[in-house]
């Protein structure tokens, strides 16, 4: 019988990071920018969806901690008018339809927090359209 994936907050609880407080401060964010919100471990790293899974946590970056934006694990066509607006220039693009953000420490994220949650909404609603 599989086992079942652990929740995030045992699969935080359990975890050996040096940047854990900035994990669980980006958690807090995400999951607050809208009720619709949840989370799950996919890809052994937290992971949050609405409709679709649309951003997972890089506990592997290398300068703090990162998250990778996604339209869900499948490929699928971009809406016509996609567009993120990124006036601080935090997105880095991967591809047409993935872009990472890294943040070095909780301070540098609390300090991008405004911005993050400006690209994190529009990202939604690309997902939810």
């Amino acid at each position: 019988m599989p086992q079942k994936p652990p929740s995030v907050v045992d699969f935080i609880a359990a975890l050996d990071h040096p940047q854990k407080p900035a994990i669980q401060q980006m958690r807090k964010l995400i999951l607050a920018l809208s009720p619709a919100v949840t989370e799950a471990i996919k890809w052994n790293s937290p992971s949050f969806r609405t409709t679709e899974f649309f951003a997972t946590t890089n506990l592997r970056s290398k300068i703090g901690i990162g998250l990778i934006l996604h339209l869900g694990a499948k490929v699928r066509d971009l809406p016509k008018d996609f567009a993120i607006d990124d006036p601080s220039g935090l997105l880095k693009w991967l591809a047409k339809d993935r872009a990472s953000i890294d943040f070095t420490d909780i301070k540098h994220l609390k300090a991008n927090q405004p911005a993050l949650e400006h690209i994190l909404r529009q990202w939604i609603e690309c997902i939810d359209s």
